[in-house]
């Protein structure tokens, strides 16, 4: 299954959520691949995340009105990273270096309780391929961080090369946070910000996910 399957197609207009590190780590579709992209950058907006990585092409970025996605979420003081990969592909030697980078921030971000969001064309893809990559590289075995994350939607990732990308990468120690005060609460699932659904894994409290 590739990411311009009709059946992917389907995780449109859904920000798909789980708690990473202490913060939490989100996969979106490109804003304007399903709606408006004025409505889907609102949406992302709403969701206050400190980082948003894009792994879709300049061209790709440009074909949904996108082109200036970066210079708008930098305005609203939100750190954007461009990590352009081709689709079903995994990165290039190159663009590796630049995930290292990207990866190094996004941890941070997590560990500190903030909020990560990765988007591919279509939320899957090289989307899930980025986000389980950077999950075990934030402490988690990678098994079972595959699981949560396909929890989450399956097929998360797109194919052989990008999954193999992502089990591959290098694991830090985990990071123990106390979150004592989460774990006894469960959120529900449902609307996230103005319509965009969010589903969501893991213990976390609803409250993580209001805007």
């Amino acid at each position: 299954m590739t990411e311009h399957d009709p059946q992917v197609h389907r995780t449109g207009g859904v920000i798909h959520a789980l708690p990473v590190g202490g913060g939490i780590l989100a996969i979106a579709p490109q804003p304007g691949a399903h709606d408006s992209y004025d409505k889907d950058l609102g949406h992302i907006l709403d969701w206050r995340p400190a980082l948003v990585v894009s792994l879709t092409t300049t061209d790709e970025l440009a074909q949904t009105g996108a082109g200036d996605l970066g210079p708008q979420l930098q305005e609203r003081a939100t750190r954007w990273a461009h990590v352009p990969v081709a689709p079903d592909a995994a990165p290039t030697p190159d663009v590796a270096k630049r995930w290292t980078e990207t990866s190094a921030f996004a941890r941070r971000a997590l560990w500190g309780g903030g909020r990560v969001l990765i988007h591919g064309r279509d939320g899957c893809g090289r989307a899930g391929m980025a986000a389980l990559r950077l999950m075990i590289e934030a402490g988690e075995a990678p098994d079972e961080a595959q699981q949560r994350l396909w929890a989450l939607h399956r097929p998360m990732i797109g194919g052989t090369a990008q999954l193999r990308w992502a089990m591959a990468a290098e694991r830090e120690a985990a990071v123990f946070l106390s979150r004592r005060a989460d774990a006894t609460r469960r959120p529900a699932h449902g609307v996230g910000v103005r319509g965009w659904k969010t589903t969501q894994a893991g213990l976390v409290t609803a409250a993580s996910f209001r805007t």
